[in-house]
């Protein structure tokens, strides 16, 4: 017997608030639009909740502000975290706080989705590598301050190398 986990679904009040919220703000694309529930090429899904709840329990959905109870948290991440906290900030939306440094590097901040569901907003770890070893960090140091293993590391510095060599 093979049990694999397949990707979140989300329950959403309004679907058109979420997608664009998702689509739009989050710059995610649609992968499958089937009207009142919504895939994701990032690897998630949206289902409006009363569409969902009658779906599963057969019966219309009981308590639609059970949503966004504030123990989820969806993470996103991205090499441009300013930008898209400007984004956030200009449309409108919800911050729970600004960009701040966590503990092993990553900057991040966190807002609400539509539905009030936590989201977080992280620089992605090869971006995080970046910033330290152009702040004179060595790559040993890097993997110690981040807890990434140090092959990691140094094949992002690799990485890094060879773009440079061939721009």
């Amino acid at each position: 017997m093979h049990i694999q986990c397949q990707p979140p679904v989300i329950f959403v009040k309004d679907i058109t608030a979420s997608r664009q919220f998702y689509e739009g703000l989050l710059q995610q694309k649609v992968a499958m639009d089937m009207g009142l529930n919504l895939s994701f090429a990032g690897g998630f899904a949206l289902w409006q909740v009363d569409h969902a709840h009658q779906m599963i329990f057969g019966v219309p959905v009981d308590d639609p502000s059970a949503l966004g109870r504030k123990n989820f948290e969806f993470c996103f991440e991205t090499d441009d975290l300013d930008a898209v906290f400007a984004r956030a900030t200009e449309a409108g939306i919800k911050v729970v706080h600004p960009p701040h440094e966590q503990p092993w590097g990553q900057r991040v901040f966190h807002m609400v989705d539509p539905d009030g569901h936590i989201v977080e907003i992280g620089e992605a770890m090869p971006t995080v590598i970046l910033r330290f070893m152009s702040e004179g960090m060595s790559v040993e140091d890097v993997a110690r301050r981040t807890g990434m293993p140090l092959e990691f590391a140094q094949h992002v510095a690799q990485a890094e190398d060879k773009r440079e060599r061939n721009s």
